[in-house]
């Protein structure tokens, strides 16, 4: 269908069933201002009762067929073809208007779905859409009608959260009441009398399913009218009579015309909720409130006075006529409230003279009856013995409504599905109030209330009115009672004062009906109550001090009661002990009727005494032998109540025989010589009815249960007055306490007791019950502790009598658990008391506290062991019970996992919640984990049944379960997460939610049905009949099972997996999040669990973000593909979840403004989908191109947070029925906002991470959309300081903290905040002040300083503190995630920002306020850590982006010397020391972040120092003094790392070595360190040099004891970075020499890869490592170069180092062999090249430093000469190879990948490329590097010549002191592969140098050669290859005329054996201890010798004068290049004019 405007409809959005949800007061619901826009378009349709829909007509028709419709709220919508077919098909089958049926379509579809194929167009599918959306459209039309309902109560009651809602719309929905009122009757009536509609007549299904929707509206009608009636209309005369006449000419609505299809159970409730409501509303419309006030009847009203029926004679008339005419039975609730209103209207007539005659005439006729006198009896009176009659049965009809109509009760509503909208309303039960008190009123004026029959049933009526219901429902109407109707006079508690005259005697009717009177509601012994109705009636706070007051009056009236009745015999009123007698026959004072008196004091039970002569009134009759008396006597009934409980365990004790176990079991009543008459209660005649004894102490228990229940203060004065004792009593002894007595009677029901037959079910739940309300009194909830503790009848599991086996037995027996939920309630409520203590539980006092823990560990194993694991399989008479046992116990494990948390240490009561985790996660069985799974797995087909069957009382009820069981699974799961580390197995509670189990459970005869618990918990998310818990409940199962999956190793299992229908789930969830007025908490839920889903399993990934799992089709089978094909055919038509997010970003600002946290969920979706963009490129690359989307997000990112509020809470308001500080929802709003702004700087940044690289080099980077929209935020330099100083700004506030701790230390030190803290995740906590700490854990624990007076202050000041903490905390965490986000966002566009202009000036002003604000830092603790951390990390990134450079103007230069200097105060802050950071004691530390700033501050201060005045004192001192205190720093850490190192391996020690190695490096260098002595002196005083070369010993130097790590990061632990600690060592002369001094040859010649170099076996690569440098061959090369370091640093005045670095030769010698035997024919590559330079600079040191001629060390020498052999060899090679660069290109072996990719773009060179053509190498610039290093290395091995050879020696000495030993260049031309060098080899090298250089002359010095090929080389260009080259041909120049000087002096030159010296240099080896022996030849006569002498001097000074003249114009012009200044030396001079003299002249 065609996609909605971008611009919803509330229309289609909203339901009438979520809009009279909203109305209702829905948690989480629409604000006033949607209300009334929701509103607002349906007014229209909500006015028109009889077709709220419409009817088909022909403008709406055209208006679809046009195709586009605009509804009334002004939304345009587009219908196409499709849509149109379906919506004429609606309309033709419901009878509807075509544009209402549209948006029925819509709606069905948006809220409900429908999954269709291809929306074709066939009869199927349009019957298929009927059949769907028939239920939707029945329902929407009760809601609507519904919507009402909470429209008219709200109007009422100004306190309703909608009044104001109501009270501006209902106006205009009905602006004349009394008109809709009679529409409704008249719609009403013709409901009843329609037909079935012909279209539907043939199908009878169909046909009663539209009756019972007929019933169904008219009941809900009813309901209309009854809250219309209610105060919005008036009860004028027309519309009383029209209300009656429709009630009597229905039959109160049994009279229908589809009766016969209304035969099932369903319609015969229906009518009988009708009937019902029909009586209510009888009563109602004659207000009796109203008439029985004095001034509510006026005959003659005022015109302004609201219109009332007694008002219009006519109204009266007709409706005394209906009434009179219709006296059954079903009207007798009419009728006797008529009679009311008559004798009301007769008072009044008989008071006002106003009265019309008519009027007058008419009372008269209708009041007289034919009599005489005054004996006349009035028809009222007559009425109401009628009404009261036996055959008329009003007492009957009262009971049956109040105790089995769904109107009054709410367990019969859900048992029987009823279509009422609020069962139990408080409204019901007032009508039947008032008509009670004018039933009552009328009985006291005509009949006295001890002559109405049936008094008793009377009573029960009573007592099911007011107290058999829920709490909430009868609390108000106790309240009255109490507080109004009591006072109006003696008629209306008349019941009380027949019920008292008559006690004790007749003890439970008083005792029953003050118990109704508390407001508690029922008892669960009750039949009425269910589990299920008791947990949804949790009263308001309000409603808990009504019922404290009801209560208080129950308690003060039974504490004093005036009256006390005996009976006594009337023997004793005669003879000589005559103990009464009678006083007077006649009127008396009390009364008429016999008088007695007492002649003795009597003591009465309850301890009371009553004096001698006291007065007594006689009862009954005086004919028999016993009289009944009531002595006017004040008394305490709850005396009495303690003695009837006394008396009920002495008789049974005694009864049983075993008085000896309780001594005195009279406990003193009845001593000897008591002078007072004492009277027991067997004594004072109690009537004991068929219930026994048992009865009366069963009542006496739930009337002291109702009373203290939840009110400790009124229990506290209670059971202060019942122990009492009585001040006249001369016996010490004393009676037992409550506890004990409770304690005691239930221990005799349960001992004396046997299975079979055990009867006493109501006694032992009562006792429970009180034991249970006591546990919340303090001072004795011990007792109950000690006393459960000594008895083993309730947690005893074996076969002695007890609980388990006498109450358990017979419950299984029976199939009803009244008691098992008793005892689950009472191990509920201890350990409620139990964690509510522990604050109050003194230090010295622990054995209490191993008390508790021992009993709560008794029942919690025996509540698993003889419940839990077998409750499944026990017989069930209501399956509920099942539900409400297995709900009870997972409660109860939840609640202790809540209060004892496992991840914590210091917990309250340890072992319990140990055991607890135990038995479900780390020892868990199949038999403990069934209940939890099984119940979840079946609960769909169970709750279908449940459905089906109607009883939807258990079908609450597993509503119930299923929410708390999720709750507990989600702790489980949690508690998991938080203790597991990753890649541990998953649990058994997980692998049995993985596992398809049976999901019959008795509802289903297949055995094979199977299902998968997983797919049952996204089914619950998307399911509307299980409340709206638990889909919320499933999403976090879900989501946490997802997380703790994913840590499952080596193969998670995942969620998609285990879905049946993956692709219907994934539309479901986001439809959710789509729907905005689903409810927000799900939605919220549901976006994190996709969110979590896109990050850890890439399949349901893909489903959420692309729609499908991206299955190519048409593979597989054709059945298979098929299937395929029709699946993906769907898919195209859902929505997916980045298109509902994207879509939410269109309205971001609304979102911003009122729901910022649904915004930040939906940015942190994108985000996540982000940082897998390259898992999902193809679906994201059209967002990523989308402007608008990039618009948004970059606004997001810029928008202002605005003022931060405050967080100090001083108040708390109720906010969504929660207690919240005042504060919570401003901080709330900032968070989230917060959050959302951070995900939006993410988004920016990961999308520029995801912009592709160009593949070249030199092209540039391309920006990315993400990257234009958030440009302008750079060049506008207060935009940008605003948003980084709003991202580093911290409002943390450790006070707060260290306030609340100190608190706790002084006032509850048994309390400490960790035992508080949140175990939720991060992501399923709120924002607010539930952030951190948990609140309702605080309370909890706190819950008994609030009603301690002393602590209530103590209390209320830890909260306030508490939730400051968390509201600051949830400001610090958002400010956090900003921070981060931002230097994310840097890191990401440092490539952009580098290049933007002007921008390196902001950032270090930006930077240098930054660091200030650091430097100032005076908070402490973790969080503060954490924070400074994160500041410095976006301090770091802005320096990064920054940059370096080597022009700054003086503004920058200020900035960044602040910088220094805020850096300096940085690193020495005490609040923040980074010692602590160092030593790992934060949990992020900040020591890596500070360490990179410190380096990069160091470095760039480096680059200001080299130039010329930017430095001034001042500022040099401030740099001196950050570099001093950083290498101080450095080398503390240096020597705490290395010692670290030496005992584990560790990554984090590697960074950290890595980074300080770097600092020190730069801190240590002269241009910015001019003394090396305080860092030097520092490292003697560590000794750090020794514990680097100690830790290098020992260390594992290639990584292979880690082979995994080493593929990973391809470099070992520390070792580079120690050696790269003693490069910057030895680059230092004195560093060098300190070192030195510290056993470094030592070190370097035992270590981990000492064998490998001395067998010459360190490779280039490893095997281990492919396509990587050799960690190993890399080292080598660097202890090379350090020891070549030192050697040259301490030059020869160090000569005992030179002699001992040449003593490692040998030990290397196989390795610098093998380097140094390279050959033109062997690979090459560059990690080769640079062991080839090292090795050479080994030597060349060594030759630099070795001592002069004159005193030559022969170690030394030998060394140096077996070097001179091999340098020959590779010097010949070298010349082959820069004369053959194409042939050396080709020798090339790439190592790394880096060297891979330049080789593979490097093209073909072609056969004349030359090393004279390098500068042309630019296309060629792999090449061009190798034959530019290989120049290096040739220079470099001649250099080592020269020095070797003493050729400046040579130059500057005379002849006789040359060295001619060193002779080593034979003085002949041939240039042969495999011979040493020639003087033509070096010619040939110096030509082919030469016009390298004169080449490279004649180009720009900057040009570039070469790009770099990784980050650590630079770039090559002209004046680098220049001054390589030069130096090549310089010494070249120099060797070649120095050695040709040196062969020609020779004493025995000898040209032959100038062939045989290649021989002999050849045979020598590395090895210097075995000196070559190979002979000569014989010689060639000397006239040869001579003449050759002649011929090669000439030729090679000739070639040699000639190079030396070429190069002489070349070198001075390559000094323009190396911008060298002129000097007056010449080389070419100085050697041509040596060359004459020493070699040409002496030749001639």
């Amino acid at each position: 269908m065609s996609g909605e405007h971008s611009q919803r409809s509330t229309l289609i959005d909203v339901t009438y069933q979520q809009l009279h949800s909203f109305l209702s007061g829905q948690p989480e619901g629409a604000s006033p201002e949607q209300l009334t826009q929701f509103l607002t378009p349906r007014s229209a349709q909500l006015r028109n009762i009889s077709k709220p829909y419409g009817k088909p007509n022909d403008l709406s028709r055209k208006a679809i067929e046009s195709g586009t419709v605009t509804l009334s709220d002004g939304i345009k919508l587009q219908v196409d073809d499709v849509a149109k077919e379906f919506t004429t098909v609606l309309s033709k089958h419901f009878d509807i208007d075509e544009i209402q049926a549209l948006i029925l379509l819509r709606s069905f579809l948006y809220n409900e779905g429908l999954h269709l194929n291809g929306f074709k167009s066939d009869k199927t599918l349009l019957e298929e859409l009927i059949a769907a959306i028939t239920p939707f459209y029945y329902s929407e039309r009760l809601f609507a009608l519904r919507t009402l309902i909470p429209l008219f109560r709200a109007q009422q009651n100004a306190e309703d959260p909608v009044h104001v809602v109501a009270s501006e719309n209902l106006p205009k929905i009905i602006p004349d009441g009394r008109v809709f009122a009679g529409e409704l009757i008249d719609e009403y009536l013709r409901k009843t009398s329609e037909g079935v509609p012909n279209n539907l007549s043939a199908d009878p299904r169909a046909a009663s399913r539209w009756a019972k929707q007929n019933c169904k509206e008219q009941l809900v009608m009813l309901e209309v009218i009854f809250w219309a009636m209610w105060g919005y209309v008036p009860c004028e005369g027309p519309l009383v009579v029209k209300l009656y006449e429709a009630a009597y000419d229905t039959n109160l609505g049994s009279s229908q015309q589809n009766t016969t299809l209304l035969l099932d159970d369903e319609g015969a409730q229906m009518l009988q909720d009708s009937a019902a409501l029909w009586i209510l509303i009888t009563i109602e419309v004659l207000e009796l409130e109203r008439i029985a006030e004095p001034d509510g009847v006026e005959f003659s009203p005022p015109p302004d006075h609201t219109p009332f029926y007694v008002t219009s004679l006519d109204s009266v008339k007709r409706i005394h006529t209906l009434v009179m005419a219709n006296a059954g039975s079903q009207y007798a609730c009419a009728y006797l409230a008529w009679a009311f209103v008559l004798s009301r209207l007769h008072l009044k007539a008989q008071e006002s003279m106003e009265m019309p005659d008519s009027y007058r005439s008419f009372l008269e006729s209708a009041i007289s009856l034919p009599g005489r006198g005054k004996d006349r009896e009035l028809s009222p009176a007559l009425m109401a013995r009628a009404a009261l009659s036996s055959d008329v049965g009003l007492f009957n009809l009262l009971l049956t409504l109040l105790t089995s109509s769904p109107v009054f009760v709410t367990a019969a509503a859900w048992r029987t599905g009823s279509t009422v909208t609020d069962p139990n309303a408080i409204a019901f039960r007032s009508v039947l109030k008032g008509e009670c008190s004018g039933l009552l009123m009328s009985m006291v004026e005509l009949l006295p209330v001890e002559v109405i029959p049936e008094f008793d049933s009377f009573v029960e009526v009573w007592i099911a009115l007011f107290g058999r219901s829920e709490s909430r429902s009868v609390v108000g109407i106790c309240k009255q009672f109490w507080q109004h109707d009591w006072h109006q006079g003696i008629a209306r508690r008349a019941i009380f004062d027949v019920a008292r005259s008559r006690f004790p005697i007749h003890f439970r009717s008083l005792v029953r009906l003050l118990r109704a009177l508390t407001g508690s509601g029922f008892l669960d012994t009750d039949p009425l109550s269910t589990t299920a109705s008791a947990e949804s009636s949790r009263i308001s706070d309000g409603d808990a001090a009504d019922q404290e007051i009801c209560s208080r009056h129950v308690f003060y009236y039974m504490d004093k009661l005036p009256t006390f009745s005996l009976v006594i015999p009337v023997s004793s009123c005669s003879g000589p002990n005559a103990v009464y007698e009678k006083v007077q026959y006649g009127p008396s004072t009390s009364g008429p009727g016999l008088t007695y008196k007492n002649i003795r004091a009597i003591r009465l039970p309850g301890g009371s005494i009553i004096p001698p002569r006291s007065t007594g009134r006689l009862l009954s009759s005086d004919g028999g032998d016993f009289v009944a008396v009531c002595w006017e006597h004040e008394n305490s009934g709850w005396k009495v109540v303690i003695d009837v409980l006394t008396e009920y365990v002495t008789r049974r004790r005694m009864y049983v025989g075993t008085a000896d176990l309780y001594q005195d079991v009279t406990f003193g009543r009845t001593g000897p010589g008591s002078l007072p008459l004492t009277l027991r209660l067997e004594d004072v005649g109690m009537e004991i009815d068929d219930g026994g004894d048992e009865a009366l102490a069963t009542d006496a228990l739930d009337l002291i249960r109702s009373v203290i229940q939840d009110q400790p203060g009124l229990a506290e004065e209670l059971l202060e007055a019942l122990e009492i004792g009585d001040a006249s009593s001369t016996t010490d002894s004393h009676p037992p306490d409550l506890v004990q007595l409770t304690t005691m009677i239930l221990e005799e029901a349960l001992t004396r007791s046997q299975a079979r037959n055990f009867l006493r079910t109501q006694l032992v739940t009562s006792a429970m019950s009180v034991l249970s309300a006591l546990l919340t009194l303090p001072k004795y909830s011990q007792r109950v502790w000690l006393y459960i503790r000594s008895t083993s009848v309730l947690f005893s599991s074996n076969q002695a009598p007890g609980f388990a086996f006498v109450a358990l037995a017979a419950e299984r027996v029976s199939g009803q658990y009244t008691m098992t939920l008793a005892l689950l309630h009472l191990v509920q409520k201890l350990a409620q008391e139990a964690f509510a203590s522990v604050v109050m539980i003194p230090a010295d006092s622990q054995r209490l506290s191993q008390v508790k823990e021992e009993v709560l560990l008794r029942a919690v194993n025996f509540v698993h062991g003889e419940i839990w694991v077998e409750h499944l399989g026990w017989k069930y008479v209501h399956l509920g019970d099942r539900f409400e046992i297995g709900r009870r116990i997972s409660s109860l494990f939840s609640y202790i996992l809540v209060q004892s948390p496992p991840a914590i240490g210091n917990r309250p009561y340890p072992v319990l919640s140990q055991a607890i985790i135990d038995t479900l996660m780390h020892k868990a069985s199949s038999s403990s984990i069934l209940p939890l799974v099984s119940a979840i797995a079946s609960s769909p087909q169970t709750l279908g049944g449940l459905y089906a069957s109607r009883h939807l009382g258990d079908a609450r009820r597993l509503i119930f379960l299923l929410e708390s069981h999720l709750q507990l699974i989600q702790l489980v799961l949690n508690f998991k997460q938080q203790t597991s580390p990753q890649g541990t197995k998953p649990s058994l509670l997980e692998q049995a939610l993985c596992s398809r189990i049976s999901g019959g459970a008795g509802f289903s005869d297949s055995a094979r049905a199977r299902v998968d618990p997983v797919d049952v918990l996204a089914t619950f998310v998307k399911e509307r009949n299980v409340g709206t818990d638990v889909p919320l409940e499933a999403m976090k199962v879900l989501h946490a099972l997802c997380s703790s999956l994913s840590m499952v190793a080596p193969s998670p299992p995942t969620i998609v997996g285990h879905l049946t229908n993956p692709e219907a789930t994934v539309a479901s969830l986001v439809r959710i999040v789509h729907h905005p007025y689903d409810d927000l908490p799900l939605r919220i839920s549901v976006w994190n669990f996709i969110t979590l889903a896109v990050d850890k399993e890439p399949a349901l990934a893909n489903l959420f973000v692309a729609g499908d799992f991206h299955i190519p089709i048409g593979e597989g089978k054709e059945k298979v593909s098929d299937k395929t094909r029709r699946d993906a055919k769907g898919q195209k038509e859902q929505t997916t979840t980045l298109e509902v997010a994207r879509a939410s970003l269109e309205r971001w600002k609304d979102l911003w403004e009122a729901n910022p946290q649904l915004l930040a969920s939906i940015l942190q979706f994108l985000y996540v989908v982000w940082q897998h963009g390259h898992e999902h490129k193809t679906r994201i690359d059209v967002t990523r191109q989308d402007e608008e989307f990039w618009s948004r997000i970059a606004a997001i990112a810029r928008e202002e947070l605005g003022p931060y509020p405050d967080y100090v809470a001083n108040s708390f308001v109720a906010l969504d029925d929660e207690r919240h500080s005042g504060l919570h929802e401003a901080v709330s709003i900032q968070a989230y906002r917060g959050m959302a702004k951070s995900y939006a700087v993410r988004i920016l940044g990961q999308d520029v991470f995801l912009q592709q690289r160009p593949t070249s080099s030199d092209a540039p980077l391309p920006k990315p959309l993400s990257y234009t929209k958030l440009a302008p935020i750079f060049k506008a330099e207060e935009q940008l300081n605003e948003s980084i100083l709003e991202a580093v700004s911290s409002l943390y506030d450790p006070s707060l903290y260290d306030a609340v701790t100190e608190y706790l230390s002084e006032n509850l030190p048994s309390l400490s905040l960790e035992q508080i803290r949140l175990q939720d995740p991060l992501v399923e906590r709120e924002f607010g002040d539930n952030f951190v700490f948990s609140l309702n854990l605080l309370r909890s624990r706190l819950q008994l300083c609030m009603i301690d007076d002393e602590r209530v202050s103590d209390a209320e000041e830890v909260e306030k503190q508490v939730t400051s903490i968390n509201l600051n905390m949830s400001l610090t965490h958002s400010q956090i995630a900003l921070a981060e986000a931002w230097q994310f966002l840097f890191r990401q566009l440092l490539p952009f920002i580098r290049v933007e202009p002007g921008i390196r000036s902001t950032l270090l002003t930006l930077a240098a306020t930054i660091s200030g604000d650091l430097a100032r830092e005076k908070r402490e603790g973790e969080v503060v850590a954490t924070i400074h951390g994160t500041r410095l990390g976006v301090l770091l990134s802005i320096l990064e982006a920054a940059w370096f450079t080597t022009t700054d103007a003086a503004a920058d230069v200020d900035s960044f010397i602040t910088l220094v200097s805020n850096v300096h105060m940085i690193l020495l802050n005490e609040a923040q020391p980074l010692s602590q950071s160092f030593l790992g004691k934060l949990p992020l530390p900040f020591h890596r972040t500070l360490l990179q700033i410190l380096y990069f501050v160091v470095r760039q201060s480096r680059h200001m120092a080299r130039q010329p005045k930017i430095f001034n004192a001042s500022k040099r001192l401030t740099v001196t003094e950050l570099v001093d205190a950083t290498v101080t720093l450095v080398v503390d850490a240096l020597r705490l790392t290395f010692d670290s190192a030496r005992t584990r391996l560790d990554l984090d020690l590697d960074r950290d070595m890595e980074l300080l190695v770097a600092v020190f490096e730069q801190c240590t260098r002269p241009d910015i360190c001019s003394s090396s002595l305080p860092w030097l002196t520092k490292c003697q005083e560590t000794d750090v040099i020794n514990s680097s070369l100690g830790l290098l010993v020992h260390s594992d130097m290639v990584g292979q004891s880690d082979l995994p790590l080493l593929r990973v990061r391809r470099i070992p632990l520390y070792s580079p970075h120690i050696l790269l600690f003693h490069m910057a060592l030895v680059s230092i002369p004195s560093g060098a020499e300190r070192f030195a001094s510290e056993g470094v040859i030592a070190a370097f010649s035992n270590n981990s890869l000492s064998s490998a170099i001395s067998s010459g076996q360190v490779d280039v690569v490893l095997p281990e490592l492919p396509g990587e440098r050799s960690p190993a061959h890399r080292a080598y090369c660097s202890m090379l170069a350090i020891i070549s370091g030192v050697v040259s640093s301490l030059g020869r005045q160090h000569q005992y180092f030179t002699t001992a670095a040449c003593g490692i030769v040998p030990l290397y010698g196989k390795q610098i062999s093998r380097a140094l035997s390279w050959s033109i024919g062997d690979p090459i590559s560059l990690p080769l090249l640079e062991e080839m330079e090292q090795a050479v600079n080994l030597f060349y040191a060594i030759a630099e430093s070795a001592p002069p001629l004159t005193n030559p060390d022969p170690i030394i020498t030998k060394v140096l000469r077996v070097f001179g052999t091999h340098a020959l060899v590779l010097l010949q090679q070298l010349n082959y190879a820069l004369t053959h660069p194409n042939h050396l290109a080709s020798l090339l072996e790439p190592v790394t990948a880096e060297e891979r990719t330049a080789m593979e773009k490097e093209p073909i060179a072609s056969a004349s490329l030359s090393s004279v053509d390098m500068v042309d190498l630019q296309k060629h610039p792999l090449t061009a590097r190798l034959v530019h290093r290989v120049f290096k290395l040739c220079s470099l091995v001649v250099s080592t010549l020269v020095s070797t050879s003493h050729a400046y020696d040579v130059l500057l000495g005379e002849q006789e002191d040359w060295p001619v030993h060193e002779a080593l260049i034979v003085p002949h031309s041939k240039v042969v592969l495999g011979e040493p060098a020639s003087v033509g080899t070096l010619l040939e090298l110096a030509n082919c140098s030469l016009d390298v250089l004169r080449n490279l002359v004649n180009r720009p010095a900057g040009q570039a050669i070469a790009p770099a090929t990784s980050l650590k080389e630079v770039p090559l260009n002209v004046r680098l290859a220049t001054l390589t080259v030069r130096q090549n041909l310089e010494a070249l120049l120099i060797y070649a005329v120095t050695q040709l000087a040196i062969w020609l002096s020779k004493p025995d030159f000898d040209p032959a054996a100038a062939d045989m010296e290649t021989d002999e240099h050849a045979s020598q080896a590395m090895e210097v201890r075995e000196p070559a022996t190979k002979g000569r030849a014989p010689r060639p006569s000397l006239t040869l010798a001579e003449r050759l002498r002649r011929g090669m001097t000439g030729e090679m000074a000739s070639d040699l004068q000639a190079l030396l003249t070429r190069s002489k114009s070349v070198l001075i012009k390559s000094d323009d290049v190396l911008e060298k200044k002129h000097t007056s030396g010449d080389l070419t001079q100085v050697l041509l004019r040596f060359l004459n003299e020493r070699v040409v002249a002496p030749a001639a």
